[in-house]
């Protein structure tokens, strides 16, 4: 399967069962609420469910510290991995120990998320922004590469929690990632996210 096209790519999903017995939002959070958040964050740890464009579903591990640096390790059978750091993304087949597919961060609309500061608000960024009875949805794109796709963020209240994101990639292809409970502010190394260590790790 292509990393590429099944992580940096939505599916329309539902929001997890849990979420199944919230009371509907009175208001949709506002930008500026929302960039205050996402801003707040500098570790995350989760469990996460991906719908990839093709409908297949993969698990896995997601480590993220802000800014520019995430990591999606799948599940078995998978076993893939995605690192992105120093501004680029690394794509490692789970299956063969060759160099990484790699391309600039700036060039997917995760890179808006992971951004030293975050700013919603800012002209042509967001292109979507509404409540649907359960969450606030907010679709953002680079508003000067708008040709990179785009990301819809999933946010419920009391308190403000990201649940999930939806991208579409510049292929016009789509995926969905569905976080579980999220651990926030733990210690994550640079090892964690390095390139580098990992394709020297799988040639070693």
């Amino acid at each position: 399967m292509n990393r590429r096209t099944a992580l940096f790519a939505p599916l329309a999903l539902a929001l997890p069962a849990v979420l199944a017995g919230r009371p509907a939002l009175a208001d949709k959070l506002s930008l500026n609420t929302l960039s205050n958040y996402l801003n707040g964050l500098s570790t995350v740890e989760t469990d996460f469910t991906q719908i990839n464009s093709d409908g297949s579903v993969s698990t896995g591990k997601l480590f993220i510290r802000r800014p520019g640096r995430v990591r999606f390790q799948y599940a078995p059978p998978d076993r893939s991995l995605v690192l992105a750091s120093g501004g680029t993304v690394a794509i490692f087949d789970g299956k063969s120990k060759a160099s990484p597919e790699q391309y600039p961060l700036r060039r997917t609309p995760l890179n808006l998320i992971l951004a030293q500061n975050i700013n919603l608000a800012q002209a042509r960024m967001v292109i979507g922004h509404k409540e649907d009875g359960t969450s606030t949805r907010v679709t953002a794109q680079d508003p000067e590469h708008p040709e990179y796709g785009t990301i819809e963020l999933v946010f419920t209240a009391n308190p403000v929690e990201l649940r999930q994101w939806v991208i579409t990639d510049d292929l016009g292809q789509k995926t969905t990632v569905i976080l579980g409970e999220m651990k926030k502010g733990g210690k994550l190394g640079d090892s964690t996210f390095s390139i580098s260590t990992e394709i020297s790790r799988r040639k070693g």
